[in-house]
């Protein structure tokens, strides 16, 4: 017989049990509830004094407040308030405190979440209600140009931890009253701040609706990073392909709420995410739209090429050399012959242990200090490939094909397209070591079937390819200039596409003619 166990009750519940209740206007009674409730957290500070004859409590956390705006904005003029008789809520927040942002709360759970969120609370003997006051401070990273994305051309301001400061450079780019910011908390633990921003008027409400809908789904203890998002709201979860783009770089955030695409900021993390995507802007970069078109188109090219050396250059290698040998020039041939004479492995194998030796020597350049990492990644490879060739594990060949798959990945924009681009070659290679050609062509359809499947908040993840539209490709594999690319993308914005006026192509003038310099 199975004895019913009774369910435990959560800490949300112990907390909400104890919390739920308004504040008294016995002082003592308030004091006591909260020191039990903060019982053991030796960062919480209560900090007791007189104004006038009434005994008040500022309470706050230490470090995540700006103690110098408490102790001149409010400790000082409540001290300096002695002479006052009559103390109300609304008398200290317009006649004492000079604090820009201050609130009346008038549940002890309230100041609870709100202390732990860095305000500062202010409880007065005999008022039913606290004060809280805006005070989030502390010891802040400063923006700096962020390392994940750096651009040779462009701003070298990037996102810190601090959710506030990540909202205000975006509304510095973007300084309209367009640009909406609404703010939630998600984690029963945490209660980690997020902001989802749009352009009214440019994303599609439904879309907005739709973010929102799966953020408030969310049930979890806590949101350290932005990546425990990107998990639960995106569309499938299987997929390799990244369906949220993640950046540390607001001008990228502005760019996209321009072309009608939703970002989410989360309190905590550098990285902001943007949705809906498609598989084209993992392979574009910030400054593609800083320097002149041609040198763009010039580079998108280039990764589009590298983009597919990446995927299946291994798996070419492996089924050439093993498969179908007719198809190498006789020379070419011989070569590859003699440097395999010596070598034990069938091309599949040597292959894979290349591989996994490059990947592993990556990982280990990224895990280990920066300094030692660059040096560790790049003489290990040329150390390690020397000697494998000499002691006749691996061909030359390989070692090559390797380096330049290798390479190739590295010319992807964004890390996690060519951290799956990296994953994917793996099937393509065992593939192409059973069937040769023939299996790198069914994974390759596989692949793509998979993208022309995908979808993005509702947008399909292969567009404007698939399905096809010739006049959004101006913004795909290469980059229109601006004078030409008038129009924002149609599978995001039904209405209001225009984004510049007709006619903008710059002529050549003569000094003082139209079109010309004046």
């Amino acid at each position: 017989m199975k004895l019913r166990r009774n369910r435990p009750i959560s800490k949300k519940e112990i907390l909400n049990e104890k919390t739920s209740k308004h504040l008294s206007k016995m002082y003592q009674e308030n004091i006591d509830t909260l020191k039990r409730l903060f019982k053991d957290c030796s960062d919480i500070v209560f900090r007791e004094f007189r104004t006038g004859d009434r005994q008040s409590c500022l309470i706050f956390v230490d470090g995540l407040i700006d103690s110098p705006s408490i102790q001149f904005h409010a400790i000082k003029q409540l001290l300096d308030s002695s002479d006052v008789n009559e103390l109300t809520a609304n008398y200290v927040m317009n006649e004492i405190v000079s604090i820009n942002a201050v609130k009346e709360t008038e549940s002890l759970d309230d100041c609870v979440k709100k202390v732990l969120a860095g305000n500062t609370i202010l409880i007065i003997d005999g008022l039913e209600k606290a004060l809280a006051f805006d005070s989030k401070g502390g010891s802040r990273r400063s923006v700096a140009e962020p390392e994940s994305e750096t651009a040779v051309r462009g701003p070298r301001e990037g996102f810190t931890e601090s959710l506030r400061v990540n909202t205000s450079l975006v509304r510095h780019k973007i300084r309209s009253n367009r640009l909406k910011i609404i703010s939630k908390e998600i984690g029963e633990e945490t209660a980690t701040g997020i902001a989802v921003l749009y352009i009214e008027g440019l994303a599609a409400p439904e879309l907005v609706a739709e973010v929102e809908s799966r953020l408030d789904r969310i049930k979890i203890d806590g949101i350290l990073e932005s990546g425990y998002i990107e998990e639960f709201i995106e569309d499938n979860p299987w997929s390799l392909f990244p369906q949220i783009q993640n950046t540390e770089r607001p001008d990228t955030v502005a760019a996209n709420l321009l072309e009608g695409r939703v970002a989410i900021i989360v309190d905590g993390t550098p990285f902001a995410l943007i949705l809906p995507v498609v598989f084209w802007q993992f392979l574009q970069a910030s400054e593609d739209y800083y320097n002149r078109f041609h040198i763009s188109v010039f580079l998108r090219i280039i990764r589009v090429i590298f983009i597919f050396i990446a995927l299946q250059l291994p798996a070419l290698y492996i089924a050439v050399t093993t498969f179908h040998q007719e198809m190498i020039p006789t020379n070419l041939l011989f070569s590859f012959a003699a440097s395999r004479e010596a070598i034990p492995f069938p091309a599949f194998i040597e292959a894979m242990i290349m591989e996994l030796s490059f990947e592993a020597l990556r990982e280990a350049g990224i895990r280990l200090p920066k300094i030692v990492g660059q040096a560790v990644s790049i003489l290990g490879a040329l150390v390690i490939g020397s000697a494998a060739v000499e002691a006749g594990i691996v061909s030359a060949p390989m070692v090559i094909i390797v380096s330049i798959t290798g390479i190739a990945s590295f010319t992807i924009p964004r890390f996690n397209l060519a951290i799956s681009i990296r994953l994917l070659r793996f099937p393509l290679m065992i593939l192409a070591g059973m069937f040769g050609l023939f299996g790198i062509v069914i994974g390759s359809i596989v692949i793509f079937t998979h993208l022309c499947k995908l979808r993005s908040f509702g947008v399909p993840y292969f567009s404007p390819l698939a399905p096809l539209s010739f006049k959004e490709l101006k913004d795909v594999f290469v980059r229109a200039p601006w004078w030409a690319n008038d129009l924002r993308p149609k599978q995001l914005v039904k209405e209001n596409r225009v984004r510049e006026s007709s006619n903008l192509k710059p002529e050549p003038g003569r000094l003082g003619e139209e079109g010309g310099t004046s």
